[in-house]
């Protein structure tokens, strides 16, 4: 049961897109991607962890095929995903789970192992993000995710994302493919654009204390793994320092050459979160 299965949920009144993998009697991990993403970026990690794990990998409300927000300024921000994250794992009957989170999906990860989901997530790997945000990478964030383009053609989405993506790391070809057709959507002329509502970054001006964590990373009790792309502008090096000495005391690994973020695709990356998993 390792091929992915698409199942929608319905979470706080909105239709949830989730990609499912492996076993659902087996123990459960969620997989929650980064800001401007979509589930789909786990499939590497998820195909792997299939084998042992029943895989939830959500698309956020307003990413992939999930619905939009009614009302962005109240639905696009933390403690909103949160409330939808606790529907997603009341529907599935979760009590207890392992979480791997990307940038946003890493934070909502802190957000609820510090709070609500304090005594049901057991593992936790935070990939790339910290209890607090740099203010250049949030403009950053502002400046391309807030105005997406629009293309002619899905070469040509794959060709900005290429670009847009490549702190990631090294990809194959293929797997640049299946971000360009897993990030798409066409607009009213035909054109192409990437799958999420711009309006998600109404997160930074309505709620720009969302991502100010410390003390509900002090509270987390669950093992935590912290991923570190050693170029990243999202993270800094104090900021990582800092999250192995108090809180989980995580374990901090750093990967040559890698900016935001560790795409979480290659044996290197894959294969500590398998292990740390399992622990």
């Amino acid at each position: 049961m390792t091929d992915p299965r698409s199942s929608y949920v319905t979470c706080q009144g909105y239709e949830i897109h989730v990609t499912e993998w492996g076993d659902p009697a087996a123990e459960p991990v969620i997989l929650w991607h980064g800001l401007a993403r979509t589930g789909r970026d786990f499939d590497p990690l998820a195909r792997v962890l299939a084998e042992r794990y029943f895989v939830l990998a959500p698309d956020t409300l307003g990413r992939g095929f999930s619905q939009w927000s009614r009302e962005p300024k109240r639905d696009y921000c933390l403690t909103a995903y949160g409330d939808q994250a606790i529907d997603l794992v009341t529907h599935y009957g979760l009590d207890r789970m392992r979480w791997v989170g990307t940038s946003m999906g890493g934070a909502l990860g802190i957000h609820l192992a510090g709070g609500r989901l304090q005594d049901r997530i057991s593992h936790l790997v935070i990939n790339d993000i910290a209890p607090e945000l740099v203010r250049a990478a949030i403009e950053r964030i502002l400046g391309y995710a807030g105005n997406p383009p629009a293309f002619e053609t899905i070469q040509a989405l794959e060709a900005f994302l290429r670009t847009n993506y490549k702190p990631y790391g090294w990809m194959p070809d293929d797997q640049w493919r299946r971000m360009a057709e897993t990030s798409a959507r066409r607009t009213d002329n035909g054109q192409v654009t990437v799958h999420y509502d711009p309006m998600m970054v109404e997160q930074f001006r309505g709620h720009p204390e969302d991502y100010s964590q410390w003390e509900a990373w002090d509270a987390i009790t669950a093992q935590t793994l912290l991923y570190r792309g050693e170029i990243s502008d999202l993270i800094t090096p104090e900021w990582a320092e800092e999250m192995t000495r108090r809180g989980p005391k995580a374990v901090l690994r750093t990967f040559q050459g890698i900016g935001h973020a560790p795409a979480l695709n290659v044996p290197d990356q894959i294969e500590p979160i398998v292990a740390f998993l399992a622990g």
